[in-house]
């Protein structure tokens, strides 16, 4: 009898020893510094929200957070180091909802965007893309740009942070919705398509506020319409697509946050919960309202299906369009 009693207490003392030893990763995580990859030059709009962010997020979990900008191919060069990294909770991605159209765009993506992936959460919604031109674009608006290109088909260049880029497949969905032609001119990051169209060299292209505002505000851009639902309070006088040229036209990107593939579910579950409380201070919220964002949080299920609706609505454009890489 006495066998079996002290079998049993040892038995419990294992037990024990085996759930501390299981759950201790998760009490300790972080313990070193965690990688945030943005897929795309410094000073876009996935730069933004990341160095906004990362100082108040490494002060909670007290680890630093550390933004590494991998720009090309669209944004797959650096989501393909997030994929192939160990999954242990210390590297993430910080990108847009071009990672749904990356797979539509490119038949030799060596990742996959669902498969390799655990999603932490949304982070933002943006209030709507500007269609920003070259100020001396010989148009005064937007009607005015679509009914000329009608005319002539690639005659207007717009520019992108590269194929499968959010602002590449903005640009298409507006020429397919009006049935234009106009011609794509890659960059290997936003700053650079910016750059080119400050110096005239494209015509226009549809950005994030973030990026085009500060341009528009000094003269160098100028603004032709917003494709959100409503103006923004930036540009009130800047009309929507759908008011100014092309009825029921939308497309609002969303930004997020992704562990790879394999990353355990509580350090997930400690990301998400640290990132969804900073989303909702007021400090943070008016900082990205500022830049053109809606702070928005959401279990890893909800951005999973997010996710899986964009590639979906992306496969239909991509039967319309061309994408190549």
């Amino acid at each position: 009898m006495r066998f079996f009693k002290v079998f049993g207490v040892l038995s419990i003392c294992f037990l024990a020893f085996n759930t501390n030893a299981q759950t201790a990763p998760a009490r300790d995580y972080p313990n070193h510094p965690i990688k945030m990859v943005i897929p795309y030059a410094a000073g876009g709009p996935m730069d933004f929200i990341g160095r906004t962010l990362a100082p108040r997020l490494a002060q909670n979990l007290g680890q630093p957070i550390v933004i590494d900008n991998r720009a090309g191919a669209g944004g797959a060069i650096g989501t393909d180091v997030v994929a192939k990294s160990t999954p242990d909770g210390y590297t993430m991605l910080n990108t847009s909802s071009s990672h749904a159209s990356l797979p539509v765009v490119s038949a030799s993506l060596p990742f996959d965007p669902i498969k390799d992936f655990a999603p932490i959460t949304l982070v933002a919604n943006s209030v709507g893309f500007v269609v920003a031109a070259r100020p001396d674009l010989p148009v005064k608006n937007l009607k005015e740009l679509l009914v000329d290109a009608k005319a002539n088909p690639g005659k207007y260049t717009f520019g992108s942070g590269g194929v499968g880029n959010v602002m590449h497949f903005a640009a298409e969905f507006l020429c397919t919705s009006a049935d234009v032609k106009m011609t794509h001119v890659p960059f290997k990051g936003v700053s650079q398509s910016l750059n080119d169209l400050v110096a005239g060299r494209i015509d226009f292209v549809i950005g994030a506020p973030t990026a085009v505002l500060p341009l528009i505000k000094a003269g160098k851009l100028k603004a032709l319409a917003i494709t959100a639902r409503k103006r923004w309070s930036e540009l009130p006088d800047v009309p929507t697509i759908d008011e100014a040229a092309v009825k029921g036209f939308v497309y609002t990107p969303w930004y997020g946050f992704w562990f790879p593939a394999g990353v355990p579910a509580e350090h997930v579950t400690r990301m998400r919960n640290e990132v969804s409380k900073l989303l909702e201070e007021p400090e943070i919220k008016r900082a990205f309202a500022e830049q053109g964002f809606a702070t928005v949080a959401s279990t890893p299920a909800e951005f999973s299906k997010v996710i899986a609706d964009e590639i979906a609505m992306n496969k239909k454009l991509a039967t319309r369009v061309d994408f190549t890489q």
